[in-house]
């Protein structure tokens, strides 16, 4: 068997594989900004087209329009509650305004506060991901409509 030394050529190969691989690889399997906008867009005209009752009804239901990967829809009302949420049924009804991540954020009163301000926006904080079942920072892509604000995230 022979080994090979390692040369400062093949250093710099590995050492550029690494630092430049290791986003696309981490991301490899979960949605990107462009899906989670994509989908967000989607569920929004979705309601539109069908009423809440229908649409809240699928994305709760994880019908396969409304959940890919790691990402999913979720509905808050601007006063809070979860109207539907696309990976746990069970947050559906809940007033989860002084909700906190982590880092003590308290992501659901910032993202209603955003979304009283803005037609659209992307939020940041940290929430378990539902494929991994870790706790990752993630990234919400929230657009309004009406009283509420419809999103959909991307972990990093």
């Amino acid at each position: 068997m022979s080994t090979r030394s390692i040369t400062p050529h093949r250093c710099a190969v590995l050492f550029s594989i690494l630092c430049f691989s290791g986003p696309l690889f981490a991301s490899e399997g979960g949605a990107n900004k462009a899906e989670a906008e994509a989908m967000v867009k989607k569920g929004v005209a979705f309601i539109k087209t069908n009423g809440e009752a229908k649409a809240y009804e699928e994305i709760i239901a994880k019908d396969p329009q409304f959940v890919d990967r790691d990402l999913y829809l979720v509905v808050y009302g601007l006063d809070g509650v979860v109207r539907a949420h696309g990976a746990n049924k069970k947050m559906v009804g809940k007033n989860l305004m002084e909700l906190r991540d982590v880092d003590g954020k308290e992501f659901v009163k910032e993202r209603v506060t955003m979304a009283k301000a803005k037609p659209s926006f992307w939020q940041e904080y940290k929430f378990i991901n539902p494929v991994t079942k870790k706790i990752e920072p993630k990234l919400m892509y929230c657009e309004r409509l009406n009283e509420t604000v419809v999103c959909g995230g991307i972990y990093k």
